[in-house]
């Protein structure tokens, strides 16, 4: 129980950094460039800093590269994409290839999920395309390129946080210790990102606030929990309740925007918040 409860703050955090992003790029606020530069950089500092609370005192950060390469990669694609796609079109591109990595990574490793668990993956798939393909419109081939490897790159960030045991003394396997290693490991990609493409070309006081934001709160601190969590999920599990965040999002600007319920939105939710449901009640064939 303490595990889930843990996944729904990483998947409310999410569908947050979801709408900043949205926030920020929707009316070119910001550059992609500088949002993604601000977002890892700010969320390296304050992972740094709570390490050197944490060790009283700042020691040599471990940079893995295969998740802080990554991590970039995600950050800069997702970024890139959203300036030229609307939202459910980039959301049902980037879950969809989320899903397909984190479960291929999955089956590669031997996780054999029970009929159950696919059950449940197709339902809150379909409850998915169902929510968000009515609004699709057909994407510009580059921006979709740029989604599908932003979540390639999400799938395989997730998959290397899976494969970290919990309860060990090792650094390495300490979810506050990796993550920041994987943030700064990014966070200086951006910063090459940002000398070799030059000057701003758009920098708003909104914008850079938007991006400290998802950065030192919605991205660095849930990250730390997702690779928290992450070693007591499956991948198929991880995959699956990461469809939620979409919902999140829609039931959040009802809240907050007082956005229309719509009826699709209610039967779609229901559809993929009881496939998760399914997945998590399917038991592994051994």
């Amino acid at each position: 129980m303490h595990t889930y409860l843990l996944t729904a703050v990483v998947m409310t955090a999410f569908a947050a950094n979801s709408i900043l992003c949205r926030m920020a790029l929707g009316p070119s606020l910001i550059d992609p460039v500088s949002f993604t530069g601000l977002r890892l950089i700010s969320g390296a500092l304050m992972l740094l800093a709570l390490q050197a609370w944490r060790q009283r005192g700042f020691y040599r950060q471990e940079i893995r590269p295969v998740p802080a390469l990554s991590l970039f990669l995600y950050a800069i694609c997702f970024s890139l994409a959203y300036t030229r796609l609307s939202a459910g079109t980039g959301a049902l591109i980037l879950f969809c290839l989320v899903q397909t990595t984190m479960i291929l990574g999955g089956l590669v490793r031997g996780e054999r999920p029970a009929m159950l668990a696919w059950i449940g993956l197709s339902i809150a798939l379909a409850g998915l395309v169902f929510l968000l393909l009515p609004g699709v419109s057909v994407p510009p081939l580059t921006a979709a390129l740029l989604m599908a490897v932003a979540g390639i790159a999400w799938g395989v960030y997730s998959l290397m946080g899976s494969t970290q045991k919990a309860g060990t003394n090792n650094p390495a396997r300490d979810p506050v210790a990796a993550t920041t290693g994987n943030f700064v490991g990014a966070a200086l990609l951006a910063g090459l990102a940002s000398i070799l493409t030059g000057l701003p070309e758009r920098f708003s006081g909104h914008g850079v606030a938007l991006a400290l934001v998802s950065g030192a709160l919605a991205s660095s601190l849930a990250y730390v929990l997702w690779y928290r969590v992450l070693p007591f999920l499956s991948p198929v599990k991880a995959a699956s309740v990461q469809l939620s965040v979409p919902v999140i999002a829609a039931i959040a600007g009802i809240l907050l925007l007082s956005e229309p319920m719509p009826p699709r939105l209610v039967i779609s939710s229901i559809a993929i918040l009881g496939g998760i449901a399914l997945v998590i009640q399917g038991r592994q064939l051994k």
